[in-house]
């Protein structure tokens, strides 16, 4: 597994259900001092993971097109049914 996508289900598995982080928590747990360098690895794992549905991207906290967004932006896990 990619060590950006370790980060992110690491960071949103300690949260409860429904929360979200933000680009710069994972960066910042990838690399404390080079934040910065990281912001487009994780920007880009993240749009991979929303296209394959393992992740929701967040604008104005609610569904982004992952092809389409700009701007600030979280992520959340997607939300379960409960039907499996």
């Amino acid at each position: 597994m990619d060590p950006v996508e370790t980060v992110i289900f690491d960071l949103l598995g300690r949260l409860p259900a429904g929360k979200s982080v933000s680009p710069e928590e994972v960066a910042r747990a990838l690399d404390e001092t080079g934040w910065r360098r990281e912001l487009g690895k994780v920007r880009a794992v993240a749009v991979g993971l929303a296209r394959g549905g393992r992740l929701v991207i967040l604008r104005h906290g609610k569904p982004a097109d992952p092809d389409e967004f700009k701007g600030v932006w979280r992520m959340r896990l997607p939300e379960t049914d409960g039907t499996g």
